[in-house]
This record gives structure tokens, sequence and C-alpha cells, in this order.
């Protein structure tokens, strides 16, 4: 059957791989979807970078938000035994303080200590000289140095004497967030554990499949006096004068103070 004249149209068009039209639209589209390929990358590229370097402030209304009070137990220990509680500084005003006992006061001072960024490893960066990390653990001295004897590396073995002596350890973070938890949620990564109100944290140097011990019974007893401590204001009173009773002389003049203010003169003769 002989091919209509639109038919053959349609089969030259074909061949030609489009019309002239098409042959003129197809380079400025194809260009101009690569330069907003490479536009929308180097957008990205430039968030993400300004992402890193400014972390977001914490949510308004998430935990603890700045000016909450709260307290958790910590403990640090290395080769099977607890090492000293961390040094108490009365002076330091950050939004984390630690008090007698190893207890940690939570007290958000700005975004970077508030909410989703309540976090031990927040709490490590603040407290001078203390190191916590996924390879190492460093403990400071009681002025705020790092201690070569209490700075612990992932691989580093036991000293001797120690209980696990000549075994090597492993950093790793212990914590319980109820008293109702039996066993230690177990990371290497401080900066996923947010603290909660009656937090129960432990920093360990340990071999692998040993678990960290919980803070002990007295570091508990002091975090909750520590949180239920309250301070009672007595109200003032006002002083009473008890008034004076005097005997009156004849022939004399005398005054008696007998209420605040007020002055009676008892008359001559």
């Amino acid at each position: 059957m002989a091919k209509s004249a639109a038919g053959k149209w349609v089969s030259r068009v074909g061949a030609s791989g489009g019309g002239k039209a098409y042959k003129k639209a197809r380079p400025s589209n194809y260009y101009g979807a690569l330069v907003l390929i490479v536009v929308l990358g180097l957008i990205a590229t430039v968030f993400s970078r300004y992402e890193y370097q400014h972390p977001a402030a914490a949510t308004p209304g998430t935990p603890p938000a700045i000016g909450t009070t709260w307290y958790a137990a910590l403990s640090i220990e290395a080769c099977g035994k607890t090492l000293p509680f961390l040094n108490v500084d009365p002076n330091f005003k950050g939004g984390f303080t630690v008090q007698p006992e190893n207890v940690i006061k939570i007290s958000p001072v700005s975004a970077a200590d508030a909410g989703n960024n309540a976090t031990l490893s927040q709490f490590a960066a603040e407290f001078p000289g203390l190191l916590a990390s996924s390879t190492e653990l460093a403990v400071p001295t009681a002025t705020g140095t790092q201690n070569a004897a209490t700075t612990y590396k992932n691989g580093q073995t036991c000293p001797a004497g120690s209980k696990y002596a000549g075994k090597a350890g492993q950093i790793s973070y212990a914590y319980w967030n109820s008293f109702g938890q039996k066993k230690p949620v177990i990371t290497t990564n401080p900066s996923s554990i947010k603290f909660v109100q009656y937090l129960r944290v432990t920093m360990a140097f340990e071999p692998a499949g040993v678990t960290p011990m919980a803070p002990s019974q007295a570091t508990v007893n002091a975090m909750f006096k520590a949180a239920t401590v309250t301070t009672t204001t007595v109200p003032a009173t006002t002083p009473t004068i008890a008034p004076v009773t005097v005997t009156t002389v004849k022939g004399t003049t005398t005054s008696t103070t007998t209420a605040p203010g007020t002055t009676t003169t008892a008359p001559k003769g």
C-alpha cells in the first residue's frame, strides 16, 4: 500500500533524529541541566560545611532547657578499679558542675549545653583537663592538668598489680537511664549519651567483655540529696515593745512610754 504524504514526512523526521527546531533546542537544554546540577551541588556543599561548623542550637522546649537543674551520678574506672572523684571547683560557672561524691549538676547556661547538646561528651569538653572520646580517656589531676598515669588509650595494657594486669583495654561508656534498668547500655561514643534526670553513667577503660560498674551508692545518695535540698526563708517579725509601768510620786512629773510613739505625762501635785 502506498504511503501517504504525512507518513513519508514522519519517516524522514524519524530518520534524521528530529526536526530542525528540536536539534537547536537539544544542546541548550542539555547544558542548562548540567549547569543546574553543578549549582545545586555547590549549594549543598556550602550548606553542609556551614552545618558542620555551626552546630544547630537546641530545639526550644527540648529538656534540659536553660534554667533547668538536673543531677546525675558519675563513676570512672580503669582495669577493675574505681578512680578517685573528680575535683570540685566551686568557682566554675559552666553548664555542668561537679559536686562532692562525683555528682554532676546539669544546669545549662547556653544552647551549647542545653537540650540535645547536653551530652556526656559536652560535659567532658567543659570540665578542665577531662578528655573523653571513643579512643581515649584522660582523667585530670586536682589542678585540671592531664596526668599520664590516668590517661588511657585503646589497646593499652593494664598495669602490673591491677585486676586485669597485662590485658589490653578499650574505652567504653555505660549508662543507666532509670533505676529499674538492670543492665547498662554500653557505647564507645560519649556524644550519644544525653543527660536525663538521675542518669547514672560510668566512664571506663576495661578489657573486652568486662561490664563497667554503676556509680556507688554513696554517689547516688549524694545525687538525691543535692536534688532535694531546699532553702526555707523565715519571715521577719515586728519587734514588740512591752509597756512600762511606773509609780507617780506626788509633786513630781514623770514621763512613761506605753507604746511606740506615745508619751503620757503625769500631772503635778
